[in-house]
Formats: C-alpha cells, structure tokens, sequence
C-alpha cells in the first residue's frame, strides 16, 4: 500500500463547487475519506491552495514543435493550415519527432500543473508507421508520469486508411480495455477528424464504426470561422447541421471550439449530450472569436477547457486559458467567476473525456492534484486565494504536482526527466 496527505492547505478546492480545509489523503493512488494511514508520506501544503491536476482536453502535441514560426501569424486560417503543414513535411513527421514534441509538451504541461492531457493528432503522413507514432506518444507520456488521452485524429486522410490506423491503434495500445482506458488509467485512445472543413461523411462515418466497435470517445472541432465558410460553401449547410446529419452529435462527442454557435444550435447541442472544449488562447489570436461559455453552461451543456496546439497557441499553460477565458468571457456574456472557469479546467475537461474519475478531489477520484502557493508577493492584498489562482501572477505555476498518487513535479521542478535535455533533444530533432 501506497498513502499520501496534503496538510496545511489555506484551501482545498474539491473541483466540484466545494472548498475546504484539511487534510488530502490518497491511498493507492485514489482520494479517500477520513485520516491518514500510518507510515503516509506527508506534503506540506502551508501556504498552498490545492486542486486537482488540471485536464488539458484539447492540445495538439505534435505542435509543440513547431511554435511561432515565421509566416503562421497573424494570417488566416486558410493559409496557416498549408504553412504548418509545409512546416511538416520539411521536419518529417515520424515516430521519433512524434515523441518528442509529445515529451516537451507533457513535460510542459506537467509543470504547469497540467496532469491529464487530450492530443488530438492530426497528422499522419502517408505510408507512415501510424501505430509507432501513438506508442511514442504514450511512451512519452508513461515516462513523465502524466495521464494521457491520444485522439486518432484525421485531416484529410484517406478515410478507409484513417480507420484501418485508428483500429490498430486501438488494438496496440488499449487491447481489450473498456472504453479505450488502459487498466490503470494513465492511457485513453479516442478518434476525431479534425473538422468537416478538413474532412468527409465517410471519415466521419468509419471512424464512428472504429469507434462504437470499442467503445471510444469521439472528438471534432467544429464552428470556428472557416469551418463554418468551408460548411457552407462545400455543403450549403452549417457545421453542425452537417455533424447531426452524420450522426456526430451524440453524448459521446466532444466539440472543440464553438466560437459561431445560435441559440438553436447550442438548444440542439445541449439536447444530444453532446460536450464542448473552450480554447481561448488559440480562438483568440486566430481571430475565431470567443465561444459563449457562459451560454452553453446554462443550456446544459458540459464545457471543458483547451489550449490547442504550438501552432496558434505557443503555451501549453492551461491555467494561463483559464485566466483568458474567465476576462474575455465578459465580451459575449456576463463575466464568469474564476471559480467557474477552474471547474472547466478540472471536472468540466474530465467530464468531456468520459472521466468522472478525474478532475476533481473527491473520494473515489484519481489523486491527481497541485499545490500553488499563494503566500509570495503576487499574491498580496488577494482577498480570496481561490479566485486570486487566476486573477493574480497570470505566469502561475504549481509548487508541487501529484499524478496518481506519485510526486511528478516538487519544488517547481521535475522529477521524471532532466528537463534540459528534453528540450535539447526536440531542438536538435527540428534542427533549430
């Protein structure tokens, strides 16, 4: 047996609306409920507000290698896709790059609080050794210590190819496991086209097959500016119109992005089950617009939060989004509370995932979860050391980060990887 508690919170947020003192113990890995067992390793949490690690339910990883290159800002959508992918081919997409630009953004996001993280890969070269790159990916990831949910996704694949990857992936990595979560739960495969601007009925419809044959989760992205010009031109129909048509609005769904949405679509949203991932930091700078949180929480609908990839979002630092999300939401609505906006980095984003387990600090949850210290100078005059998490010191990082019970992250530094070299080994892969 393995035991751990957090004492000397100045406030434990539970993910679920409640906050408290006292003591955080996990044994094996899971919350439990009443004292700590002799012999628990103890965390000193004084001065920290605790949460649970935070749930990236919309990344791009692969991207992480690619951040701000020269000709992909500032310009459209229509011609950032080709300047990435440009950028693609002439670094060569492979099993290698796969995991370590996997391995820098977890790394990344591990120290800035980040336990769980959904890469939506999007780009699969021709001919390519698909199931490699997913298993560099996971590597990566089983490494640092970090919970990793890996979407087969497509962008103008060959549909029957993308299925064909997309199964044996599946069979790979997750043989046999209910809803494509590995046993001990640090690994999820899912599978999302990257859009119906990018992608046809038959992706979709395969990938649904692929998907309903094991029990995945399905992601897209959907209503950002020029999915819904390339809807409209291409089918003479919005994006979700095209989505429920092809039997992608359902409760195992999760749509990305969500910045064009009705009253009706948000009505036909909510009526499907179907979940949602805000990602400000790259909605934002892209020039998408801003989805309207505060709308979709009131209809019903389950709403996480995102940074998607280096490519338009040059951070992989969630809680920097929430404090983004929480000040621009007050351009389309009434402000969201900062409260709010960590429960859509915690529960929310782990909700969308099909995962109750995490997110939150519960008895029975995972015991993934952060220690950020509120006591230094950044942190003065703050009357509410919760909701000073996201208004106060926006470059926030954790003190500590717990994942599954284990220490991934102590004293602001990593204890899984020598972090010079993970990113001296991305540099010298890109040749930068």
């Amino acid at each position: 047996m393995s035991a751990l508690v957090v004492r000397g919170a100045v406030a434990v947020v539970d993910g679920v609306g409640g906050v408290h003192t006292g003591d955080v113990v996990s044994v094996d890995g899971v919350i439990v409920d009443g004292p700590a067992p002799a012999g628990a390793t103890a965390v000193d949490a004084t001065g920290c507000v605790v949460t649970a690690g935070l749930v990236n339910a919309h990344h791009h990883l692969l991207q992480t290698a690619f951040r701000t290159l020269p000709g992909t800002r500032g310009i459209p959508m229509r011609e950032w896709l080709p300047a990435m992918a440009a950028a693609y081919t002439a670094a060569g997409v492979d099993p290698e790059l796969t995991g370590l630009a996997a391995r820098a953004g977890l790394a990344e996001a591990l120290l800035s609080g980040v336990t769980t993280v959904a890469d939506h890969h999007l780009t699969w070269p021709s001919g390519a050794d698909t199931v490699g790159m997913a298993r560099a990916a996971a590597e990566a990831a089983a490494g640092l210590g970090a919970r990793l949910v890996f979407v087969r996704g497509a962008a103008r694949d060959d549909p029957q190819e993308a299925a064909a990857s997309a199964d044996a992936i599946v069979r790979a990595l997750v043989p046999g496991a209910p809803g494509g979560v590995s046993t001990d739960g640090m690994l999820q495969v899912a599978v999302g086209p990257a859009g119906v601007h990018s992608d046809p009925r038959e992706t979709f419809e395969l990938l649904g097959e692929v998907s309903r044959e094991h029990g995945l989760r399905r992601r897209t992205q959907a209503n950002e500016v020029v999915d819904v010009e390339i809807a409209l031109d291409r089918y003479g129909a919005r994006p979700l119109d095209l989505l429920e048509e092809w039997g992608w609005l359902a409760p195992d769904v999760t749509l990305a992005h969500l910045c064009d949405v009705t009253d009706d679509e948000i009505a036909r949203v909510a009526a499907s089950g179907a979940s949602a991932t805000h990602a400000p930091g790259c909605d934002v700078p892209m020039g998408w617009g801003i989805a309207p949180v505060r709308r979709l929480l009131d209809a019903g609908i389950a709403v996480g939060l995102g940074t998607s990839g280096g490519g338009s979002n040059d951070a992989g630092h969630l809680l920097a989004d929430a404090r983004l999300a929480m000040q621009v939401s007050a351009l389309v609505g009434p402000q969201l509370p900062a409260s709010d906006v960590l429960s859509l980095a915690t529960s929310g984003s782990a909700d969308g995932l099909g995962r109750t387990e995490l997110g939150r600090l519960t008895p029975g949850a995972a015991a993934d979860l952060c220690l950020w210290d509120v006591s230094g100078v950044a942190d003065a005059g703050v009357a509410d050391p919760v909701a000073g998490l996201l208004w106060a010191s926006p470059g926030r990082r954790p003190r500590t980060v717990v994942v599954g019970g284990r220490l991934v992250v102590d004293e602001g530094r990593l204890l899984t990887a020598d972090e010079d070299e993970v990113v001296a080994r991305l540099f010298e892969r890109v040749g930068r």
